[in-house]
């Protein structure tokens, strides 16, 4: 393809990706759909690095009436469709609230005001030349401007100046209407992760009265019943229901991860995909593809763009997905979601999916339930869905091994045990070195395992006496992701085994079988878990190297055996 255009690492800007040049995969096509769907108000949820910004922005320098578009998007697939005629013809409002944060009302009540202050800035210079500036239809335009400008100004004590709550609540309803009179044509409404500001306030611990007293405002009034809005499009992780900001909107259309509409346009199709490797001399791998592919969205099979486009920056096998706010509230979530989500959670670390009841609609900022946060899950990205059951429930997994790393940080939470002891366990059993793996996993149940939560003969049936142990094993398994096919509690040979590790390179790894037993002769139990193994064949599917090991606990106790074998 000659010189290779340089990737746009970082670059989320459209205009800048067009005319510096950079790589761009067309997905101008948007723009068709969006008008042919031609919803008054619309979401698109998404996670983070999917594109939302740079097609929010594509849009934003399609349609607005200030601009000059042709040269950026000569050439698109968009310029070659009915809709052609449509470009630099409507006045548009842009706002985006990516990085909207502080640690306090009023921190982020500034936040949201510079968020706005641009576009304040952009359209005063068209009103400049007005006879009136302050007639009645620009009145309260230019008293909110007059605040804006002195955003970041000290008042006559020396302390920054207040914004009152009314100016804030009020900017964007008036910018759209002074817009809308000054064209004299309906507005066009862009805003880009509009629910950050309300994650950063949940994590801040006043995400209530900043809505309430703020952000329903700042949004309700400009989205509902307001005669000067023609259209608003909105981008976000998930959608916000009780927040009043769309109460009552009855038009107001969601379209997320499972929606068919604008699916191909977050993310790359696999031929998007083939294509960028094909265009910068490289080969999409297996190992690629099971490192970045997975996602469903709409049904159609999506990579991470931020994370294609870093590898065939770097050239290293990694992740790349950045830690945000979201993966934050995830991580601190989790370890506190009751019994039942850990319950579910267990599996979905040991098989890779599960069946659970997600609820995709609500978010989970406002209703902190397990249903919203598989829903918050999948989302972000962290999960996506294989299966929509059509009766409450959805069959979700982790897409890729590179959100298998994200998960190990979140296990490493969820169970209080970090990744180099994992690393150091694991690497003992694979290594069949038996002693130093018995002296780590001793240490972790000594340190991990609550006196509390361990059942013994007393209270509770025989088989659930090795519970304690075997969560603790199974959260641990996420260590091996790649490695090995973990399953636990299921038939195999004559029986159930507690866990079977099958290696997926079995030349290179052995096979490994554990059997599980808690009482307080161990030296006893830990040899009747072993002959269990042999007596119940639970290896009868292994082809290979099989490592096969007996546990036993008495509280703090563990002992083992083992036995290596070629089945």
């Amino acid at each position: 393809m000659g010189k290779k255009q340089t990737l746009a690492i970082g670059v989320d800007d459209f205009r800048r990706v067009r005319e510096d040049r950079h790589y761009y995969i067309d997905k101008t096509l948007l723009i068709r759909d969006f008008i042919e769907y031609n919803n008054h108000v619309a979401l698109v949820t998404r996670p983070r690095r999917f594109g939302k910004t740079l097609n929010m922005t594509m849009l934003r320098d399609f349609f607005d009436i200030t601009q000059d578009s042709q040269t950026i998007f000569q050439g698109l697939n968009i310029m070659e469709t009915d809709d052609a005629n449509q470009i630099n013809t409507r006045p548009v409002i842009y706002l985006t609230f990516k990085n909207c944060a502080g640690p306090t009302i009023e921190s982020m009540k500034e936040s949201l005001a510079h968020a706005v202050k641009g576009e304040y800035f952009k359209y005063e210079k068209l009103f400049e030349n007005l006879v009136d500036k302050k007639s009645s239809d620009y009145y309260e335009f230019y008293q909110i401007y007059e605040f804006l400008k002195k955003l970041n100004t000290l008042d006559e004590n020396g302390e920054p100046k207040i914004i009152p709550n009314g100016v804030v609540k009020r900017s964007l309803v008036v910018l759209i209407q002074a817009v809308s009179r000054f064209y004299n044509q309906k507005v066009l409404v862009l805003i880009d992760e509009y629910d950050q500001p309300l994650i950063e306030a949940q994590s801040s611990g006043f995400r209530e009265e900043f809505s309430a007293n703020i952000y329903a405002n700042l949004l309700g009034d400009a989205l509902k019943g307001n005669v000067y809005l023609d259209q608003a499009l909105l981008t976000g992780i998930q959608r916000l229901v009780k927040e009043s900001i769309f109460s009552k909107l009855n038009n107001f259309r969601v379209y997320s991860v499972t929606s068919r509409k604008y699916a191909s346009y977050f993310g790359l199709t696999t031929d998007e995909t083939q294509q960028i490797f094909i265009d910068y001399d490289e080969e999409l791998s297996e190992d690629i593809r099971n490192y970045y592919d997975g996602y469903l969205f709409g049904g159609i099979e999506i990579y991470n763009p931020w994370s294609i486009i870093s590898f065939l920056d770097e050239g290293e096998l990694k992740p790349y997905w950045i830690n945000t706010s979201t993966n934050g509230l995830i991580k601190e979530a989790i370890p506190k979601a009751g019994i039942k989500f850990s319950r579910n959670f267990d599996k979905l670390i040991l098989r890779g999916e599960v069946r659970v009841a997600a609820n995709l609609e609500t978010s989970f900022v406002e209703l902190a339930i397990p249903q919203t946060l598989w829903g918050l899950l999948v989302n972000a990205g962290y999960l996506t869905v294989v299966r929509d059951l059509n009766e409450g429930g959805l069959v979700v997994r982790i897409p890729n091994n590179e959100v298998k790393r994200e998960f190990r940080e979140i296990v490493a939470i969820y169970t209080d045990i970090h990744d180099d002891r994992l690393n150091l366990l694991f690497g003992a059993l694979i290594a069949s070195d038996m002693d130093d793996f018995l002296e780590l996993y001793q240490t972790l149940v000594y340190d991990y395992v609550s006196m509390h939560d361990i059942r013994t003969s007393n209270d509770c049936d025989v088989k659930h006496l090795e519970n304690s142990y075997h969560m603790l094993f199974l959260g641990m398994v996420i260590s091996v992701s790649g490695m090995y096919e973990v399953t636990s509690n299921l038939e195999a040979g004559d029986g159930r085994a507690d866990v079977i590790m099958k290696s997926l390179q079995s030349e290179r790894r052995p096979h490994i079988v554990i059997e599980f037993k808690q009482g307080e002769n161990v030296e006893k139990l830990k040899q009747e878990a072993l002959d269990q193994i042999f007596e119940k064949n639970y290896f009868a599917k292994l082809t290979g190297d099989v490592l096969c090991v007996g546990i036993a606990h008495n509280m703090k106790q563990c002992e083992l055996v083992y036995k290596e074998i070629v089945n």
